[in-house]
């Protein structure tokens, strides 16, 4: 936080959630961001909080899972705001429910937006990136990259992709010794706005799984990233360490576990449900913001010590392991193994 330097940055999903939280971050540094994401007021709300905070703001309209939007907005802010240094790929939608309530369509558009949306962000940066031989992707992630969950295989499914996707590049650009770094943020359940707006087949309101943490923990992780993308990962929350290695160590123990436990912890009577078709195929923001934080501020956390842990990783090995074991016999426990 400390760099003098101005960066442009290009955050999407930048018009609320984590996205909107870290644009925001970048600002209180004075870089330059550019902001793409499909809602305009969002984006137009966003802009506003980022010149507030002393940065200089292009909001574009881009939908990132076309193709032609993503590299238009990559050339735009190249041109307006000066060669990318760091490219966040943040911008995802989804829909709730079982897997057999899904549509084909829905499962494809969902598909489209947080797994290829991935994809074309990597591709536009790289293209700018890659001939000056420097410059930074961060992809955030999540816990559910690596461990599915009931109600969420969409989502799931598009984020194993994008680990998968992420370690191929990163294998390439090793090849090549590209000066270019590429590093992901692995993400746990984050109060935002997406559990009121994504497209939803479930009776109750959705919800995260707790512990909860709130957007700007997230950004945080996320600045800290760009700033030290030697590394090849970061897990951000307690709850993500605890999840990763405990499926590492034992999965099936998780897949039970969750088939018990996974329906009832992502739904809610304290909302009621939410009606329409949500932000699958039109921006749930573009005539009204929603800002940063979804309904779930009174349960989200905006500290974690795993945070602090996941910067100093070789010096925490033995408590990732103590946490490890404990989440373990905890697990068999509750699944009277």
């Amino acid at each position: 936080m400390g760099r003098t330097t101005q960066q442009t940055v290009v955050v999407t999903g930048a018009s609320a959630g984590i996205g909107r939280a870290t644009a925001r971050m970048f600002a209180r540094r004075g870089d330059r961001v550019a902001l793409l994401a499909r809602g305009r007021a969002g984006l137009d709300a966003a802009a506003a909080e980022v010149r507030a905070a002393g940065g200089e703001a292009l909001p574009l309209v881009t939908d990132m899972a076309d193709w032609d939007q993503a590299e238009a907005a990559a050339r735009r802010t190249e041109a307006e705001l000066g060669p990318v240094d760091v490219w966040v790929n943040n911008a995802f939608t989804s829909a709730f429910g079982r897997f057999t309530d899904i549509s084909p369509e829905e499962f494809r558009r969902a598909t489209g937006s947080t797994y290829l949306g991935v994809v074309h962000g990597t591709r536009a940066a790289l293209d700018h990136m890659l001939p000056r031989d420097r410059g930074t992707i961060v992809q955030v992630g999540s816990a559910l990259a690596y461990r599915g969950i009931p109600l969420q295989s969409a989502y799931c499914g598009a984020k194993h992709a994008v680990q998968g996707f992420t370690e191929s590049v990163r294998c390439e650009l090793l090849h090549d010794r590209s000066g270019v770094r590429i590093t992901m943020v692995q993400m746990p359940a984050v109060n935002t706005p997406q559990f009121t707006w994504l497209r939803t087949h479930l009776p109750r309101h959705a919800r995260p799984v707790p512990p909860i943490y709130q957007p700007e923990v997230a950004a945080r992780a996320v600045l800290h990233a760009a700033g030290h993308p030697g590394r090849r990962e970061y897990w951000v929350g307690t709850s993500t360490a605890l999840t990763l290695v405990a499926n590492a160590v034992a999965p099936g123990l998780l897949d039970r576990y969750l088939a018990r436990t996974g329906f009832d912890s992502q739904q809610t009577d304290a909302h009621p449900p939410p009606t329409g078709g949500g932000n699958l195929f039109e921006p749930a923001d573009a005539t009204e913001d929603h800002g940063a934080h979804g309904v779930f501020d009174d349960m989200a956390h905006g500290t974690d010590p795993q945070v602090w842990a996941s910067r100093h990783h070789l010096g925490t090995a033995a408590a990732v392991a103590g946490l490890a074991a404990a989440g373990y016999a905890a697990l068999r426990r509750r699944g009277g193994c």
